[in-house]
């Protein structure tokens, strides 16, 4: 595409492209609309963006994102904090949340285990999963992770970490499809997936069958 015929819009154009699944062509609409757009609706939007990046905190005991030290889950006092559901990041926290169909509180890892990625277990939240369950506090972990490769060595490292707790470790049921991310299933399927959870010893006793 021809250099476009302001440099400053050009460059509104570019950023607007770095965003993900978004491509030159919708980004130059974007842009054109935001331009069109009254002052004051362009100032707020710029502003949201920097009030997100300065504002924003993580909860001190899940690792959600937050207004305060501690989200709305894990402060509020109708949640059972005696089940802690282990999700990759917050876009699955949200997922789940929008099924209204859990409970309890949550431990967001930040990632999870993909050697190709360079990311291993000490880059992830796991140890602060581990001192929740030394803690004494907890009746059940459900691990609610991307039914992939890497989703599924995340999960039994984190079962063999946790085996000798005595504390049940449970997964979702796998109404979700082989690949799938919690984010881009729908609400039913996975709202299904937390209620039906099935313990994580029995998947992994079918497997070595």
């Amino acid at each position: 595409m021809n250099s476009l015929p302001s440099r400053v819009f050009e460059t509104a154009v570019n950023e607007l492209a770095k965003l993900p699944g978004i491509g030159r062509k919708t980004a130059l609409r974007m842009a054109l609309h935001l331009l069109k757009s009254r002052k004051e609706d362009a100032e707020a939007f710029g502003m949201a963006i920097i009030r997100m990046h300065n504002d924003i905190r993580y909860c001190r005991e899940c690792g959600n994102i937050s207004d305060d030290e501690l989200c709305s889950i894990c402060g509020s006092p109708k949640r059972d904090k005696s089940i802690v559901c282990v999700v990759e990041d917050i876009r699955d926290v949200i997922a789940i949340e929008n099924t209204g169909q859990f409970n309890g509180v949550y431990h967001v890892l930040g990632g999870i285990i993909s050697p190709m990625e360079g990311i291993g277990p000490d880059e992830l939240n796991i140890e602060g999963l581990i001192e929740k369950v030394n803690s004494g506090s907890l009746t059940e972990i459900i691990l609610a992770l991307p039914t992939t490769i890497e989703g599924d060595t995340t999960n039994f490292y984190i079962y063999k970490k946790l085996h000798s707790s005595a504390i049940p470790v449970t997964m979702i049921a796998r109404g979700i499809s082989i690949g799938d991310e919690l984010e881009h299933t729908d609400e039913v399927t996975l709202g299904r997936s937390i209620v039906n959870r099935t313990p994580y010893e029995s998947i992994i006793q079918k497997k070595n069958q």
